[in-house]
């Protein structure tokens, strides 16, 4: 992906001092383990990137995925499966994490009652993803899932076998409220997240464009429904 010389300054200038929605979600997920904890991270993806940030916070590090592996340390425990059907015993996990993975399910409740099931009573479910009333994921939804790979490739610069169908049966606060409620958990926490326009970083007055919309979500808060992704935190009620 070519980076516009112009949007990087805007970039800089306007957000340079912001928090990206990935480092609070990774900071929401440390502040739930325990040295002794066991984290899943459901979509690890193929070297388990973000998962490998947790080493040596928590007793034990778990990962599932559809592709295969690649290049993983031996300290991670990595499995081939989807967040329907984790090979991992009932009770067994602390903390679930899942970035940028729940807009792809198509079975949400069978998701959600899957991961409900591996969780320890009082574990928690953390995610983070795509805000179905954001800019992007409403062009998402209108571009065929065929066009996606070669669109991301050139936005993102992310390889197209990366990249995977969307769904978004689970991307709005009443979607939420309703898969918790249907399959045993308890939201603890639901904000709506920004960050720079990086889809438009490849064009400057595109980026300009997008930056003044982005911060007029930051400054109305009635229209923070609107902002890129959707954190939210999940706990297993206790029995």
């Amino acid at each position: 992906m070519s980076i516009s010389p112009m949007a990087e300054r805007l970039r800089q200038r306007y957000f340079g001092n912001d928090k990206h929605p990935y480092r609070i979600f990774e900071e929401q997920v440390e502040s739930l383990l325990t040295p002794r904890a066991t984290l899943l991270d459901v979509g690890c993806g193929r070297t388990a990137p973000v998962l490998r940030k947790f080493a040596g916070r928590a007793g034990r590090l778990v990962g599932i995925d559809v592709i295969e592996f690649e290049n993983t340390p031996g300290d991670l425990e990595l499995h081939r499966g989807d967040a329907a059907n984790i090979n991992l015993p009932s009770g067994s996990v602390d903390v679930i994490m899942a970035r940028s993975v729940m807009e792809h399910l198509t079975d949400p409740v069978g998701a959600f009652r899957e991961m409900h099931r591996v969780l320890a009573p009082g574990g928690s479910l953390v995610f983070l993803t795509a805000n179905l009333w954001d800019y992007a994921s409403i062009i998402a939804r209108i571009v065929p899932n065929s066009w996606h790979p070669k669109i991301v490739q050139h936005v993102e610069g992310r390889a197209p076998e990366d990249v995977f169908p969307i769904a978004y049966r689970c991307n709005t606060r009443r979607a939420i409220r309703r898969l918790a409620a249907t399959t045993g958990f308890e939201i603890s926490r639901f904000d709506y997240l920004g960050q720079y326009p990086g889809y438009f970083m490849f064009n400057g007055p595109l980026f300009l464009l997008a930056t003044g919309y982005e911060k007029l979500l930051q400054r109305v808060p009635a229209l923070s429904f609107l902002r890129g992704w959707i954190l939210a935190v999940l706990v297993r009620k206790a029995t």
